[in-house]
């Protein structure tokens, strides 16, 4: 019926939807830095998990921002050589079916709300903390109405004439982690080093909440993996830093695991009726 897709900064998951509600073991694989091999690599995937079953629509969500119209891929930090390619009419040249793209934090963060942790709630805001740092804000089961889409990893938090300006990415961000310490985060033991990673985005979640207003906040990613962000000194962070509003909203961590983003793929085609 659907087939649905994931192309993150380090891996790319495809997988086949029988009904429109739910989906069936995805493949995955390395995300390649060559676009058209990319491609390639999508299309055979999807004829794995289809195994010659009709595919109505595809939807799923790439690693960094897109233009308006939802067609071309603008800045993707984390894949640079597939920045300014008309992506979904190259899938569906490839597929030969319509093809429906996203941010990919923006389709996790929908997964979550429809399906995870965030179900049952209004308005839900998501943080993902992986290779790089993405986010939405959900309302009513639905990405908020945007014109470029949403960006939170790039909130500024930093600013000297010494030091220059730095988002919250450079801070947390899994590349980051590993460009300073010289290890890959899940090497990375010292609970003193990841009691500072923590209240770093700390600051971001007071950031979120005083803009988006959110009932919950859901952190996800493989960052929020152990040994990685330490959900408590978040929590206590935000406590002690919040002074505007009576209470910070609620923090959980994400429940859908590495399948978010198909499961946001899934409730957005369904949304669209194809």
């Amino acid at each position: 019926m659907y087939l649905l897709f994931d192309i993150g900064g380090t891996k790319t998951r495809v997988a086949f939807s029988p009904d429109g509600e739910n989906f069936e073991d995805p493949e995955i694989f390395s995300t390649t830095e060559n676009f058209e091999d990319g491609i390639a690599e999508i299309k055979e995937a999807a004829e794995k998990v289809s195994k010659g079953r009709d595919v109505k629509a595809a939807c799923g969500g790439i690693a960094g921002s897109l233009n308006k119209n939802k067609t071309k891929t603008l800045v993707l930090p984390n894949i640079k050589t597939w920045e300014k390619k008309l992506l979904a009419e190259e899938l569906k040249k490839a597929l030969g079916i319509p093809v429906f793209l996203e941010n990919d934090s923006a389709l996790v963060g929908l997964g979550e709300a429809v399906y995870g942790a965030g179900k049952g709630k209004e308005i839900v805001a998501y943080i993902t903390v992986s290779t790089g740092v993405g986010g939405v804000r959900i309302v009513n089961g639905k990405i908020d109405a945007n014109r470029w889409g949403f960006e939170p990893g790039h909130q500024i938090i930093n600013f000297s004439k010494e030091d220059g300006v730095k988002s919250i990415s450079k801070y947390i961000s899994g590349k980051w982690i590993e460009k300073r310490y010289g290890k890959k985060p899940k090497d990375i033991e010292d609970e003193k080093i990841w009691s500072e990673i923590s209240e770093v985005l700390a600051y971001g979640v007071h950031n979120v909440i005083v803009f988006w207003s959110p009932d919950v906040v859901i952190l996800g990613g493989s960052i929020m993996n152990a040994p990685g962000i330490l959900l408590k000194k978040v929590e206590s962070s935000l406590k002690e830093n919040m002074k505007i509003f009576p209470e910070y909203s609620e923090i959980k961590k994400a429940a859908l695991g590495d399948f978010g983003g198909l499961w946001g793929a899934l409730a957005y085609i369904k949304e669209l009726e194809v």
